[in-house]
């Protein structure tokens, strides 16, 4: 492998893979059965990672394999491109999704973001991708119907990648490193793209100071999806009156911390927010005066464990007029969702992709 000549990367010669190699029957059961046994794996079917097939995908990057991206608590492995691109391979990723996740690991290595405790916590958060730009389309990605779910290579494989990588760098296994009490579905995979092209108002990558060409990644600590239905609504006011209902809720961690949340707001429902003249600042400020939660929802305990007192007055759910971020997703329906976080420990992060289409 040393010097290895790799005509797709224009004649770079990469250096030799450094991680320890295996040698194994090429059987399909016995490679599974050997990833289970060694705790390589999150339960399901890996693809071997050849040193063939982990060169393809260094390929695909220009930083040095032994590039350290990052170090992943609970146990600070170092997550280096020749780790994430083995990482990669094994979630199924092709190798021009390997710029999505080296971005999304420098996001989550941010200190704002606060990965020991997401790793560590009991609270089923886990690292949500939202990827915007030009590179949603060059991957082929979803944003349209079933945006969350199933059914499309880029957005499961990439958020499986980052799961794998928080597993095998990180040392996230669950009763060990990760004392999730329940876990969550989104810890297998928790990948998306916005819908821009049916959004009214700027994606967010632009709303957070890239240009529309540029692509982006943002990370967030979140639950799984919520979804709010609302079928009837008319008018902004009618849709962000069940939105109010919707997320105004004690079990969260933001109804205690405060902290940013995220409204996925279905494209039609976001028209017709839009079409009565609301800008998403307008939809933050009228859902901070008016997604509050009634004190008597709360036990006298639980107020004076999490909050060291009795408020005032009811509790809003949006504190500042930083802790909603707003997105357009998906396709046909009355449908949105919202995605409560970690809480007032964690705040999401936006890295730019560097990619060769960008």
């Amino acid at each position: 492998m040393s010097g290895l000549y790799l005509p797709a990367d224009g004649g770079r010669r990469l250096p030799p893979l450094v991680s320890p190699q295996i040698e194994i029957s090429d059987d399909f059961e016995a490679v599974q059965r050997l990833y289970v046994e060694r705790g390589w794996s999150d339960g399901l079917p890996v693809a071997p990672p050849t040193p063939q097939r982990v060169e393809a995908m260094l390929a695909a990057t220009n930083l040095d394999s032994d590039h350290v991206v990052a170090e992943i608590p609970p146990i600070w492995g170092a997550a280096t491109v020749e780790k994430l691109a083995i990482n990669a391979v094994m979630a199924g990723c092709l190798p021009e999704y390997l710029p999505v996740l080296i971005a999304a690991v420098e996001a989550i290595a941010d200190p704002v973001f606060n990965l020991y405790a997401i790793q560590a916590t009991t609270h089923p958060c886990a690292p949500l991708l939202i990827i915007n730009g030009p590179i949603r389309e060059a991957l082929g990605m979803n944003y349209s119907s079933g945006s969350f779910g199933p059914g499309w290579r880029a957005n499961a494989t990439i958020g499986r990648a980052m799961r794998l990588v928080l597993l095998n760098v990180g040392g996230g296994y669950p009763g060990v490193g990760d004392m999730s009490t329940q876990g969550a579905p989104s810890k297998f995979s928790y990948c998306v793209a916005e819908n821009e092209e049916e959004n009214p108002w700027e994606p967010l990558h632009v709303e957070r100071g890239f240009r529309p060409d540029q692509s982006a990644v943002t990370v967030m600590a979140g639950e799984p999806p919520h979804n709010i239905n609302d079928h009837s609504g008319r008018s902004a006011d009618d849709i962000l009156t069940i939105v109010a209902g919707a997320i105004s809720v004690t079990g969260a961690n933001n109804a205690y911390t405060g902290g940013e949340t995220l409204l996925a707001l279905g494209p039609e429902h976001a028209a017709t927010i839009s079409g009565d003249g609301l800008s998403k600042k307008d939809v933050v400020e009228w859902l901070h005066q008016r997604a509050l939660i009634p004190l008597e929802r709360y036990t006298h305990d639980t107020l004076m464990e999490r909050m060291q007192r009795i408020p005032d007055g009811p509790i809003p759910m949006i504190r500042t007029l930083d802790d909603l971020v707003v997105i357009v997703l998906g396709g046909p329906g009355k449908h949105s969702s919202w995605i409560p976080t970690f809480g007032g420990n964690t705040k999401s992060v936006t890295k730019e992709i560097i990619w060769s289409g960008g």
